[in-house]
């Protein structure tokens, strides 16, 4: 398996058909490929539609299914947690994101060294509304303020992550927000990579102003709580291995 798409949903049923058949239509040339949609409690078609998908000529199409709403870091964490891809690449459900950028991510990995565990985009032009847009500026100034990650678009759907170190970080709600921060913690070299946005066209959102700018605070310090803690990277060198 040479890459695993992850894409969390919630009440998304007009917007599951159109983006899977653009992931396959982007990782043409890098078979073999699996697209993990991950439904987190959705009230409406979006199962059936996930279903519908992969009869209709999307076999790499696997779903997950909550047992009941947790939000968007259990559902990252769940499809994570279930690819079978040594990286794995990231979608929100609302369709903003293109997944034509997919392969210019994994050229930056290609020409990345072996530090580099972490491709964010970067959305250079915003196609949401002012005030999503400016809760997002704001968001992004705090927490570059706090963590020195030097991510200019934390808060970017489309990402591409090695699974492997994905997996020995510290899981919390809302750990989505931080991961460049967490991933600088583990050690990584983390690169931002620009992609396009697009308006959302299908659907209604699901942030608003109250869970998109104040949401994670207590996080964003619990996050440099953990950083700050964290002792200095080293190198282990096994000078006697076993036989």
């Amino acid at each position: 398996m040479k890459i695993s798409v992850v894409i969390p949903v919630c009440n998304e049923a007009d917007n599951v058909g159109p983006l899977a058949r653009e992931i396959q239509a982007a990782l043409a040339h890098h078979q073999p490929f699996e697209i993990i949609f991950v439904d987190d409690g959705s009230t409406d078609g979006t199962v059936a539609a996930v279903q519908a998908a992969r009869s209709g000529g999307i076999p790499e199409i696997r779903l997950l299914e909550h047992s009941q709403r947790c939000g968007q870091s259990r559902a990252v964490c769940s499809g994570v947690e279930a690819a079978r891809a040594e990286w794995v690449a990231t979608l929100d459900g609302d369709g903003q994101n293109d997944p034509a950028d997919i392969p210019e991510l994994i050229k930056a990995v290609a020409a990345g060294d072996d530090q580099l565990k972490l491709v964010m985009g970067n959305r250079t032009t915003r196609k949401d509304t002012w005030l999503r847009r400016f809760s997002s500026r704001v968001a992004n100034r705090v927490r570059g303020g706090l963590l020195r990650d030097g991510t200019p678009d934390t808060g970017c759907g489309i990402k591409l992550m090695h699974r492997a170190t994905f997996m020995r970080l510290p899981w919390f709600n809302h750990m989505h927000r931080f991961l460049p921060a967490l991933y600088q913690r583990a050690g990584a070299r983390v690169v931002s990579v620009p992609v396009r946005h697009r308006p959302r066209t299908r659907g209604i959102s699901k942030y608003g102003l109250s869970n998109r700018l104040w949401v994670g605070i207590v996080d964003l310090f619990g996050v440099r709580w953990l950083i700050l803690r964290n002792p200095p990277s080293i190198r282990i060198r096994e000078s006697l291995p076993g036989e």
